[in-house]
């Protein structure tokens, strides 16, 4: 099961909204599918992103992928920890593994993203 707390979107990206601010990072799901992560490629704290459009990437043994941002807004911070372990991600992805926290562009964007038991339901379908 899925933290309920949080909202996902398709590509299996994660966010937990307080107040004005966005922490953002990839699913226990995605991490698994993808591996070992060894490397993540954040972007500049200032950065404008765009709700769905990609942020950066993550690299595992497996594979290359794009994050993409669940909402729109201004990157606030990065994980900086993960440059030196990227591993964060794998063994802890809703704690240590979050990646950057956004300035929250716009609140309503949150209910175009999937609740716990949507996601549930779209990583059962496989």
């Amino acid at each position: 099961m899925v933290p309920t707390d949080l909202r996902y979107t398709k590509d299996h990206e994660w966010v937990r909204v307080k107040g004005k601010e966005a922490t953002v990072g990839i699913t226990e799901y995605a991490a698994s599918q993808l591996g070992d992560i060894v490397f993540v490629e954040l972007p500049d704290v200032g950065r404008s992103l765009a709700q769905f459009a990609a942020f950066g990437v993550v690299e595992s043994v497996k594979a290359v992928s794009d994050l993409f941002a669940p909402v729109s807004g201004a990157v606030a911070a990065i994980n900086d920890a993960l440059a030196g372990s990227p591993e964060s991600v794998n063994t802890d992805p809703y704690g240590a593994g979050w990646m950057v926290r956004l300035e929250l562009g716009d609140p309503a964007e949150i209910d175009e993203l999937l609740d716990a038991t949507a996601y549930d339901a779209l990583i059962a379908a496989g």
